[in-house]
């Protein structure tokens, strides 16, 4: 999962660099908090937030298969 979201949000941003991706556990599941350049936070959520729900929704399907509850935070 970590590598899927470093993925996305590399082609996203235009300073890959400072993409970071920490994973940890919660009484919620797994969670990954994704963090980029400041100014590529606008980016990353998206108008109305869109971008960010989609990257959301790519990482619970692919958590699916491993049943796994998984929670995205991006972080400023």
């Amino acid at each position: 999962m970590k590598e899927l979201i470093l993925v996305i949000a590399k082609a996203l941003v235009d300073h890959p660099e400072d993409v970071r991706v920490n994973e940890r556990d919660d009484d919620r599941g797994t969670v990954y908090e994704l963090s980029v350049h400041a100014d590529d936070i606008g980016k990353v959520i998206g108008k109305q937030g869109r971008i960010a729900k989609a990257i959301r929704a790519v990482v619970t399907s692919a958590a699916i298969k491993s049943q796994k509850r998984v929670i995205v935070d991006i972080i400023s």
